[in-house]
């Protein structure tokens, strides 16, 4: 069954004044239908969860929100503020981070206060996953439940990224359009999940729409600079009440699956999906089975 089968449809895009930050996000779902907040990941704007994703997850009987965070897409660019040095993010030097993931994760909860909405469901892919953890920690009250997508604990010995792609994180992309799809259809036939359809047309498409939509390789560097200066999280991972759902694939060549291994370790009762050949990246093929895991988790919550 496809997206366009089911009734729920994006509310369009919006801009929601959070502090002295605007964040652009958009809507699925009926407004009055438990919520789940989507929070993407390093340089990557909110259009990576793509709509159809976000259609099928609203016919599930939720309202999903996803937006841009701070410094990338069409969400408060932070110009003036400083840009990291390579060899800052290369040794973690946390003098190159103009602003931390709590204060991203404090970001997402200003969304949900600017919405009016008490507690959501919190799902986080890559950094995303990192904010939704620090959401979980630092606002328990705020969310309902937790499912971390190809993300890690902070804790350097896991969820290492292979040699090669380190550096090519750290490259500065194209500025034109064309050189910037070439250039990100590249990284997906790297980090991707290689077993599954690559589905180019679907990819170059997205990949113009964030071309058009902005591009800000400064962002993306502050972006960097908070994951390398956060520190480990894994101990205070035990202190996550919500029911929480670990997803990672085993083909992860970005995010290595111990990392997602180490996650589900470190908060109770936690439980660990691993999907064969995911790389990192959200696989059409494999949404049914991240649907299903996000929406058993929330008919754990209480509330």
């Amino acid at each position: 069954m496809s997206a366009s089968d089911h009734e729920p449809t994006a509310a369009g895009e919006c801009t929601a004044a959070v502090g002295e930050l605007e964040l652009c996000y958009e809507t699925f779902g009926a407004a009055e239908a438990p919520p789940v907040l989507l929070v993407m990941g390093l340089a990557s704007q909110m259009i990576l969860w793509d709509e159809d994703f976000c259609a099928l997850l609203a016919a599930e009987g939720f309202r999903v929100i996803r937006f841009d965070n701070r410094d990338v897409g069409r969400s408060t660019i932070m110009r003036g503020s400083r840009i990291p040095r390579r060899w800052q993010l290369l040794t973690r030097d946390a003098r190159g981070a103009a602003y931390s993931l709590d204060e991203m994760a404090a970001d997402a909860v200003g969304l949900l206060d600017h919405l009016g909405i008490g507690a959501a469901h919190i799902v986080g892919a890559s950094m995303g996953g990192m904010i939704a953890q620090l959401i979980a920690l630092q606002q328990p009250d705020r969310v309902l439940s937790l499912v971390s997508i190809m993300s890690t604990t902070g804790n350097r010995r896991v969820g290492r990224p292979q040699p090669r792609l380190a550096l090519r994180m750290l490259r500065r992309p194209p500025t034109d359009r064309e050189g910037y799809i070439a250039d990100q259809l590249e990284t997906y036939r790297v980090i991707g999940s290689s077993g599954f359809d690559f589905d180019e047309a679907h990819r170059r498409e997205r990949a113009g729409r964030c071309f058009d939509r902005g591009i800000h390789p400064a962002g993306s560097a502050r972006q960097m600079a908070a994951i390398t200066s956060a520190p480990d999280r894994t101990s205070m991972l035990a202190q996550v009440r919500v029911p929480t759902t670990v997803i990672h694939g085993d083909a992860d060549p970005l995010v290595n699956v111990s990392g997602g291994r180490a996650t589900a370790a470190a908060i109770p009762g936690a439980k660990l999906v691993i999907l064969t050949g995911m790389g990192h990246d959200l696989p059409r093929e494999l949404w049914p089975q991240i649907i299903e895991a996000i929406v058993q988790n929330a008919a754990l919550a209480v509330g």
